[in-house]
């Protein structure tokens, strides 16, 4: 039962998932890249995402930009893509990965209109003095050391000019067995279920969360087991003189 049941009193900061080694087999990896697609649609909550943050945001001029930071195998930002133009918004994506494997493997999918995939972190964006109307990450908070975490919640403050969004699991036991339980007979030949499980060992409570979130963002709760750190910058005052003031 310990086995299949580990403690998750705290989080397992030792523990590294397969497809972040640097050895990893290409094809199960490549296989895990193809299959992120089936377990984001059922846990992550994009399309809940879209339709209450971003797509108001978009429908406002009709379009905008948005960053997606760890995009993995790119099926978010695909998706995001697909529902904008659906919607009959213009939508610039800009997909960022530092793992060369993963943009190899985002970049040799089919391309889509107004998606574009570039191998960079985040830092180097706010180097080059970008900026995006909306910054979102999906499922990367728990990969993060603390000072990464750290570093990934001020460069989004610094490169989002209307809204930061990132998403992440929450850690639960019930998320852990279901998790477990569910994945046990598919997903042959890839990383999903042992990473799966890792993830949720690696990953925050609502309150451990929290605690590590610089002043200005806002946690919140959403099901099944999914926590969500927003960041909208602060608007200037106007002065009397109708001039604004930044404080």
């Amino acid at each position: 039962m310990t086995a299949v049941f580990p403690s998750l009193s705290t989080r397992a900061l030792d523990a590294v998932e397969e497809m972040d080694r640097p050895d990893a087999d290409l094809l199960r990896l490549e296989r895990t890249y193809a299959q992120f697609w089936l377990i984001n649609a059922v846990v992550s909550g994009w399309r809940r995402n879209y339709v209450r943050y971003l797509r108001p945001l978009f429908r406002q001029d009709g379009g905008g930009t948005l960053l997606d930071v760890g995009s993995g195998g790119g099926d978010v930002p695909r998706c995001i893509a697909r529902w904008s133009r659906r919607d009959g918004l213009a939508v610039e994506i800009t997909a960022i990965d530092p793992d060369p494997r993963a943009h190899a493997f985002a970049s040799s999918r089919p391309p889509i209109p107004g998606l574009t995939f570039r191998r960079a972190f985040s830092g180097d964006l706010v180097a080059e003095g970008r900026s995006y109307d909306a910054v979102i990450s999906n499922h990367m908070l728990h990969h993060l050391a603390p000072k990464e975490l750290r570093g990934l919640l001020a460069d989004s403050e610094l490169l989002g000019r209307k809204l930061c969004l990132h998403s992440d699991i929450q850690r639960s036991r019930w998320a852990y067995a279901l998790f477990s339980v569910g994945t046990l007979p598919f997903f042959p030949g890839s990383f999903i279920r042992a990473d799966g499980l890792t993830s949720i060992r690696r990953s925050y409570t609502a309150s451990e969360l929290a605690a590590v979130t610089p002043p200005g963002w806002q946690g919140r709760q959403q099901k099944p087991w999914q926590n969500l750190l927003l960041y909208r910058p602060p608007v200037p005052a106007r002065t009397p003189t109708g001039q604004f003031d930044a404080g």
